[in-house]
C-alpha cells in the first residue's frame, strides 16, 4: 500500500477515527458552581463512551476530543482513549496497531492488565506490564508500532489499557524524537496516611515529590486507593484539569463517580476531595492550557494548514524514518 493511501485508509479509517468522528457523550451531571464551599467545582461526570477498535488490538472509549471541543477544554492535553478491562483471546496473530506517524505531540500509555510492545523508527523498543508506562515524545517525527507483548498475546487474557495525546507547544513541535520506558516500581509515590492508598507521580509534583517525566507545565497521578480512603488535594485554578475512574468508584466533592467515568472539573480554587468507596484506580490530569491555534489531521497535531502539509509530505517522502511492520 502506498504511503498516502496507508494514512487515508488506515490511520484515518480506523485506529485514529475518534479524531474526526464524533461519538455521543452522556453527562450524568452538570454541576452548580460549588463557591464558597472552598472545593473545587465539577463542570460534568461523563459516563463511558461507545467503544471502537483502534487497529485489531484496542478496544477504546474516547473521552475526548471526541467531536466536542475537549481539545480545547483539556488543552495541553488533546486525546484520551481507554480501554476498559476486556479479555483478549489467545492468538497466533499479531493484536495491536500497526506502523504510522505521528509529529507535533506525545503519546503516553499506561498498562493496567496485559502487556504491550513497542517499537519505532528510532530504534526504540520497549515492553510494558501492569503499572508501567511509555511515554514517546513523536516531536518533530517519528513512525512506531504498538502491539500485544508476544507472550501474552499466545496466551490472552485481562488487558487494560490508557491512551493519551498530548499536544506540544508551538516552540517544542519539532523537538527531536524520543522514548522513555518507566517501570510501575521506578515512580515516584507518596504514601498516603493510614494505609489509604498510594499517589504514584508521573508529572509534575504532588506534595513537593516530583514525577520522572518532565513535560510542560504538567502534573499527572496514578492514584490506587484502598477501600475507604478518604483525602484532599488541590490543582492550579488556571490548569485544566479532569480525572478518570479507571477501576472501582469514588465520590468527587459529593459527587459519584462510578468505574469507567471522567470527571471534568472547573477551573477554579478549591480542593479536591476523594472519598474511594471500593479499591479504586485514578487517572489524574491537569495541565496549563497552550493558548494557541491548533490543526490537526489524523496523526499529525501542528499550528497551521501549511505544517500540517508538510507533515504528509515529509511522511510520504520517508522523511520520518523506516520501521518494518
Amino acid at each position: 500500500m502506498k504511503r498516502k493511501d496507508f494514512l487515508k485508509k488506515t490511520i484515518l479509517g480506523s485506529a485514529l477515527a475518534a479524531v474526526g468522528f464524533p461519538i455521543s457523550r452522556n453527562l450524568i451531571g452538570k454541576e452548580k458552581s460549588q463557591t464558597n464551599t472552598g472545593k473545587r467545582g465539577i463542570e460534568a461526570i461523563c459516563s463511558p463512551t461507545n467503544t471502537h477498535m483502534v487497529g485489531n488490538g484496542f478496544k477504546v472509549m474516547n473521552f475526548f476530543p471526541n467531536g466536542k471541543g475537549f481539545e480545547e477544554r483539556m488543552s495541553p492535553f488533546f486525546l484520551l482513549d481507554f480501554n476498559a478491562e476486556v479479555n483478549f483471546p489467545a492468538s497466533d496473530i499479531a493484536q495491536g496497531v500497526g506502523v504510522h506517524p505521528h509529529r507535533g505531540i506525545e503519546t503516553i500509555t499506561f498498562a493496567y492488565k496485559g502487556a504491550v510492545e513497542h517499537h519505532d523508527s528510532k530504534g526504540n523498543h520497549g515492553i510494558i506490564h501492569a503499572g508501567d508506562i511509555q511515554w514517546m515524545t513523536a516531536g518533530g517525527g517519528v513512525l512506531h508500532k504498538e502491539y500485544h507483548e508476544q507472550t501474552f498475546n499466545r496466551s490472552g487474557g485481562a488487558f487494560e489499557m490508557l491512551q493519551l495525546w498530548i499536544n506540544l507547544p508551538k516552540t517544542h513541535k519539532m523537538t527531536p524524537a524520543k522514548y522513555q520506558s518507566i517501570k510501575h516500581p521506578e515512580k515516584p509515590k507518596v504514601e498516603l496516611p493510614n494505609g489509604q492508598g498510594v499517589v504514584h507521580v508521573v508529572a509534575g509534583e504532588y506534595e513537593g515529590t516530583k514525577g520522572s517525566c518532565l513535560p510542560f507545565s504538567i502534573h499527572m497521578y496514578d492514584i490506587h486507593l484502598e477501600a475507604g480512603a478518604d483525602f484532599s488535594f488541590q490543582l492550579p485554578k488556571e490548569f485544566n484539569s479532569g480525572i478518570l475512574v479507571v477501576d472501582g468508584s469514588i465520590s468527587v466533592n459529593d459527587k459519584k463517580a462510578p468505574e469507567n467515568h471522567y470527571v471534568q472539573l472547573k477551573n477554579e480554587e478549591g480542593q479536591i476531595h476523594i472519598k474511594a468507596d471500593k479499591k479504586t484506580i485514578l487517572m489524574v490530569l491537569s495541565g496549563e492550557p497552550l493558548n494557541e491555534p491548533y490543526v490537526s489531521y489524523g496523526p499529525f497535531v501542528m499550528n497551521t494548514e501549511e505544517e500540517i502539509k508538510q507533515a504528509i509530505d515529509d511522511y510520504n517522502n520517508g522523511l520520518f524514518g523506516f520501521l518494518q511492520d
